[in-house]
């Protein structure tokens, strides 16, 4: 599935003054969701984490306490975004905690088999092409790990009055809960478990990398140290 071809918006690709307003808005509004979204999710202290879409950063800062002897790794392909989240994880990052890294969610520049968990907050929706960037995710993500997307935007829920309307015009993909469902299984995720809260109107998806399941794309160069 691909996003409708629209130019970018600021929330999908914040720049200047405004994105910088954005990209705090972000950190301010979804930090709730994020608490929640995490509270569905394993994390061990040694883990290795990527966040895809890393934004103003709040969530890396979450994962980072979280994962309290491991890594975290946050890409965005704004620079904004970049810039933001290294200042947001100025500590973490000083303590060789966490590393930001300019990137596209449809070619990340790690190697097979890199980390334990994928963290998607608010962003799938803006990806380029849903079908290719989930698998470019899963490559990445060691045999057994797993990848949460978490968000307040989909068809069907408390939020949903507004998704033909964003759809059509900046080019977000709303998909129902089945539609979330079947893009982790078509993707050959395992174990696909959706949880809603629709009162509040948030969605949490996760899937499993198969075990003795790893990548056969091609590795990419760039190692986390």
């Amino acid at each position: 599935m691909t996003t409708p071809d629209k130019p970018p918006s600021q929330c999908k690709k914040p720049s200047g003054w405004m994105g910088r307003l954005m990209l705090w808005s972000m950190n301010r509004r979804h930090s709730a969701l994020t608490d929640w979204g995490l509270q569905h999710v394993h994390i061990n202290p040694r883990d290795i984490v990527l966040d895809v879409g890393c934004g103003g950063g709040r969530t890396v800062a979450k994962l980072a306490a979280l994962a309290s002897d491991g890594k975290v790794v946050g890409v965005d392909y704004a620079e904004a975004s970049v810039e933001a989240s290294r200042n947001e994880n100025a500590t973490w990052i000083e303590r060789g905690r966490v590393e930001i890294r300019q990137a596209s969610v449809s070619a990340l520049p790690f190697p097979n088999d890199t980390f334990d968990l994928v963290t998607a907050v608010e962003t799938h929706f803006w990806w380029p092409d849903l079908a290719h960037d989930v698998r470019e995710v899963r490559r990445v993500l060691k045999p057994g790990g797993r990848l949460a997307v978490i968000a307040e935007f989909y068809d069907g829920g408390k939020h949903a009055k507004y998704a033909d309307r964003l759809s059509n015009a900046i080019g977000i993909a709303s998909l129902t809960i089945d539609q979330h469902r079947d893009m982790l299984a078509i993707a050959d995720f395992a174990d696909v478990q959706v949880t809603e809260d629709a009162a509040r109107g948030w969605l949490c998806v996760l899937g499993t990398k198969p075990l003795g399941n790893s990548a056969v794309e091609g590795e990419r160069p760039t190692h986390v140290a």
